[in-house]
């Protein structure tokens, strides 16, 4: 299945935190950064998910915040991926903001272009991508 989500990361799950409702599955990337997501107990059995086996993050570009100066933010999202901006592309109302994460990972996101320029974002500057747990998607094979 080809799907539109242009962020989709390959890992494996390295831990899975039940809940009443929802479970915290985490996905290691390979370069080791963590990306968090809180979905339901039903999806994880009907994922059969379990711990050490691979498995894709999916966010949709929308869902990102990109801010800079944030290496020692303390914010309430359980996702922030920091790294180098390799492609803007500026439109009259939205902003695409590539960041490369590491490990040969690149993340897009759609800012506002008036966020953009306040933000003085540029190719080769330093950004961070922020995201909600609840805004990533878990896929597996």
């Amino acid at each position: 299945m080809n799907i539109s989500a242009r962020n989709i990361f390959k890992g494996v799950i390295s831990s899975i935190k039940p809940g009443a409702v929802n479970a915290e599955v985490s996905i290691e990337l390979t370069d080791g950064s963590p990306i968090v997501s809180i979905i339901t107990i039903g999806a994880v059995e009907r994922l059969g998910l379990k711990e050490g086996m691979p498995a894709s993050a999916i966010i949709k570009a929308s869902s990102i915040i990109v801010g800079t100066n944030l290496d020692d933010a303390r914010l309430s999202t359980r996702n922030m991926l920091c790294g180098t901006i390799i492609r803007l592309i500026d439109g009259p109302v939205s902003t695409e903001v590539d960041i490369e994460i590491g490990g040969g990972n690149t993340l897009s996101a759609i800012i506002t272009h008036g966020s953009s320029e306040k933000l003085g974002l540029a190719e080769g500057a330093h950004a961070c991508a922020i995201f909600k747990a609840s805004s990533v998607i878990i896929g597996v094979e």
